[in-house]
């Protein structure tokens, strides 16, 4: 019996009907749960060769984890951090690419009750020092590879007490975090009393994308990971023995949904392909070398994918493929279907959720542009501004009913120290999503858009405001606003609009100097790849800028063409 059944009571091929399991689903949740406890150091105790992880480097090293492994190895982790001052309730930054310790210093977090904080590689001086001061982080652990610890350390701080980095890189003020391990005791008791965890508490926190100011900062409890069951056992439908390919770096919540969590309640093993740049052909090879069996990647990766010839390599290990992160359009998944004889599962959450909205198989196939249903566990509505539920095919906001005290498995606690932000979207007895969509009368859901401006450009999520804070400090720059323009490989681009100074002349000189610019103070991704100048902003009667107009015309202008 696999471990997720005795947290829903039984197996998942017990349920014959999607309605049969919206009405018969259900989490039981211990007030003591910790999931490096109960799930991964309980497989390590009674399943211990049974592979956990199974790690390969862009040179082709490979590592291979069992649950055993995972149980020890996070207890000389946790052994360590204790040893140097790390407690209960602390907040750690974790920025290590697709390195295997990133797993290995989550779970030992979660046994000590420290409050883990995610972030990605890619981050310049002044993403550190925003996320270390909202975030109160006393310590972070940081990648030896790059610059990423020379980048902290241009900043300064006023909580951060600890610096830890990976590859035994000797770097002043840094301690060697693999050595640490290495040398720390794999026999961890479990505490008790105040130093125990209940299922209340805070257990990690992650950045938002930023789409309306600065990233918010979200904190989920340790009843979270039970809300992945919906997304590892029921949407990648993943396999006992298995090994489930997820594309995310540890840097962003994706990795929480494919490769940690749901998956290993699965008793599936996660593989993790530490790749510095993602290439089609390179995807396909490690599918049929690895013998993936279960898959997940945005639309915009299955588009670079697909770019290459299919046929050339044998992947019929596979038995499921998903995609979430933005709208799957039609020729993707036909020609997904066609090369592989597998559909593509749409699913849809946030940051803020675990899967909510998805088509589960065996009991619904998916159709192109409808995203599903919602998830059982999840009382999904399409409502419109006041409230009331929008009626079959017009378009709404996808709303979950909840609050902070009582929710679902999986939905977020709230913003961190965020009493604006918490208002705004705990409203009437629902979480509002702030994204939109309808229903048809069968109650199938298709996504329309987000509210607010989120860029999703090459599989990441790109908030405008922290890429137009970069850019307003170029000295020729007096307004700009940042928005996505529709890309057919990387889904959109982002582009900047721009004012600029008196004595400044617009010209492909200037555009080169600004993209470089913003290169250099804030994550790479980030920068605009489109630059427009124009006299004046499309602004709201109270000063605001209106970056729906823009879009607006670079939609109308593109269907010109």
């Amino acid at each position: 019996m696999a471990i997720y059944e005795e947290y829903i009571g039984r197996n998942r091929d017990s349920f014959t009907s999607l309605k049969q399991m919206r009405e018969e689903f259900k989490i039981t949740c211990p007030d003591d749960f910790n999931f490096a406890y109960d799930v991964i150091d309980r497989l390590g105790k009674e399943k211990p060769n049974k592979l956990a992880l199974h790690w390969v480097s862009n040179n082709g090293e490979e590592k291979k984890f069992t649950f055993s492994d995972m149980m020890k190895l996070s207890n000389k982790c946790a052994n360590y951090l204790k040893s140097i001052g790390i407690k209960k309730g602390d907040k750690v930054l974790i920025v290590l690419k697709r390195s295997y310790l990133f797993w290995i210093t989550f779970l030992a977090l979660h046994k000590i009750g420290a409050i883990g904080i995610q972030a990605t590689h890619m981050l310049m001086t002044k993403d550190y020092v925003y996320r270390c001061q909202k975030g109160e982080v006393k310590a972070v652990i940081i990648t030896g590879d790059g610059d990423s610890t020379t980048q902290f350390d241009l900043g300064e701080y006023r909580t951060v007490k600890i610096k830890c980095v990976t590859k035994h890189k000797e770097v002043e003020g840094w301690l060697d975090f693999e050595k640490g391990i290495e040398e720390a005791s794999d026999v961890w008791v479990r505490p008790t009393g105040k130093d125990a965890t209940t299922k209340d508490d805070i257990m990690f926190m992650a950045f938002s994308s930023g789409t309306t100011g600065y990233p918010k900062l979200i904190m989920y409890d340790f009843s979270y990971p039970l809300g992945h069951i919906g997304t590892g056992i029921f949407w990648h439908r993943v396999i006992d023995g298995g090994l489930h390919f997820t594309v995310s770096d540890t840097g962003w919540l994706k990795c929480m949904w494919g490769k940690f969590y749901g998956q290993w309640f699965g008793e599936t093993a996660i593989f993790v392909y530490d790749f510095d740049k993602f290439d089609g052909a390179d995807i396909l090879s490690k599918i049929e070398k690895y013998k993936i069996t279960t898959f997940c990647v945005p639309p915009t990766m299955y588009r670079l994918i697909l770019k290459e010839d299919v046929s050339k390599y044998d992947l019929s290990s596979l038995t499921h493929c998903c995609s979430a992160g933005e709208a799957l359009n039609a020729d993707i998944f036909n020609k997904w279907k066609e090369a592989t004889g597998l559909e593509i599962h749409e699913g849809f959450g946030q940051s803020e959720t675990t899967v909510c909205v998805a088509t589960l198989y065996p009991f619904k196939s998916p159709t192109p542009g409808i995203i599903g249903r919602a998830v059982p566990g999840y009382d999904v509505k399409i409502l419109e501004e006041d409230g009331t539920e929008s009626l079959p095919g017009d378009v709404g906001e996808i709303c979950i009913k909840a609050t902070p005290k009582d929710k679902p498995f999986g939905l977020f606690l709230g913003y961190y120290k965020d009493k604006e932000a918490n208002d705004e979207c705990w409203r009437g007895g629902y979480y509002h999503t702030g994204d939109t969509a309808y229903a048809d009368e069968r109650g199938r859901i298709t996504y329309v858009g987000r509210n607010d401006d989120v860029i999703k450009s090459s599989g990441y999520r790109i908030g405008p405001f922290e890429v137009e804070s970069a850019i307003l400090e170029h000295p020729s720059v007096l307004e700009v606003a940042v928005t996505g323009v529709p890309d057919p490989i990387r889904g959109f681009n982002v582009k900047a609009t721009i004012v600029l100074r008196d004595g400044y002349t617009p010209s492909t000189e200037l555009i080169k100097e600004i993209q470089q610019f913003v290169k250099t103070n804030t994550a790479p991704y980030k920068y605009p790849r489109i630059v427009e100048f124009v006299d004046a902003l499309p602004k709201t009667y109270n000063g605001k800028i209106r970056r729906k107009a823009i879009r607006e015309t670079d939609m109308l202008n593109s269907n010109d063409k």
